[in-house]
């Protein structure tokens, strides 16, 4: 979907509702990395001078995936421990919707700025919070994310992030004996947890490489977040799915709050539900990952 003269009228025009001041757009670049939405730098004028925004857009019918993020990178944002991009304005105009953030120039995690994203990441879940959940649902990637709140743990993990995925499966005509097999996982894996009770912190959610970079100056930032309360494992474990950082990320998350024995096992129990989640939407050689995943975890409770 390509921004039109239109899109971009309105998008100039939450900016400067947002502003509380005339902005002049002069200009509009493609930015990669996304597969979900438009991605564009906005550029443009304002009283103080030349200034730059980040915008989303996507269909109308895509907005509450943009007021999920908004939610989420408020939620961060208030934590006070991670740098988030700033949310500028949301909105829609009739065919389409959008999501403007700072602009941010960023770049990839090196070992100083993973080891503070470590550091930051820690000092993100140490902080107290009540209850597992989030109030709203929301999505991973283009997938609905529904939360609620509880106060048990492995019961949330069962029902709202496994099960839904092996539904979703058995929707899309995925193999029945990974269906049932994954079922089999999700009725034993209290195994996992008999001598651990994780702490309720605040998560990203979507912790892979893509969502995570740095600014200059060697600040941590992420972005693209599915946030909800929950074991910090879960987001350290996705940081180990698809590679993407620094080991000094680990080793200072590490120093600042080691993980807990049975770390390992649970690492792959956590990430089983990106795997599920990615056989769902690209099928391929994720379906083959699931189905292994599920195999090995079943053998560790044997």
């Amino acid at each position: 979907m390509n921004a039109d003269e239109q899109d971009l009228e309105f998008i100039a025009e939450s900016v400067g509702d947002a502003l509380e001041e005339a902005f002049e757009l002069t200009g509009t670049s493609p930015v990669g990395g996304g597969c979900i939405h438009t991605a564009l730098r906005i550029d443009g004028e304002t009283r103080a001078g030349k200034t730059s925004f980040f915008a989303k857009l996507n269909d109308a019918g895509k907005k509450a995936l943009f007021e999920a993020e908004a939610d989420g990178l408020a939620a961060i944002a208030k934590a006070g421990a991670v740098r988030v991009p700033k949310v500028i304005a949301q909105g829609d105009g009739g065919e389409r919707a959008w999501l403007i953030l700072e602009w941010l120039e960023l770049a990839p995690l090196d070992a100083h700025s993973g080891a503070k994203l470590g550091e930051r990441l820690a000092m993100q879940h140490r902080a107290p919070r009540d209850k597992f959940g989030w109030p709203r649902d929301n999505f991973i990637g283009s997938s609905p994310q529904v939360n609620g709140h509880t106060d048990d743990w492995l019961a949330f993990w069962r029902e709202k992030r496994l099960l839904p995925q092996l539904r979703f499966a058995a929707h899309h005509r995925l193999p029945s004996r990974m269906i049932d097999r994954g079922e089999r996982l999700v009725a034993d894996c209290e195994a996992f947890f008999r001598s651990y009770a994780p702490a309720a912190s605040l998560l990203h959610g979507d912790l892979w490489g893509g969502n995570a970079a740095a600014l200059a100056d060697g600040t941590p930032v992420l972005f693209d977040p599915a946030v909800y309360v929950g074991d910090r494992e879960a987001d350290v474990a996705m940081t180990e799915l698809f590679g993407g950082f620094p080991r000094e990320f680990k080793a200072a998350y590490q120093a600042a709050w080691p993980l807990h024995d049975g770390y390992r096992a649970r690492r792959d129990l956590y990430n089983l539900y990106h795997v599920l989640n990615h056989a769902n939407l690209f099928a391929g050689g994720y379906v083959r990952q699931a189905e292994q995943a599920i195999e090995k975890l079943l053998a560790e409770i044997r």
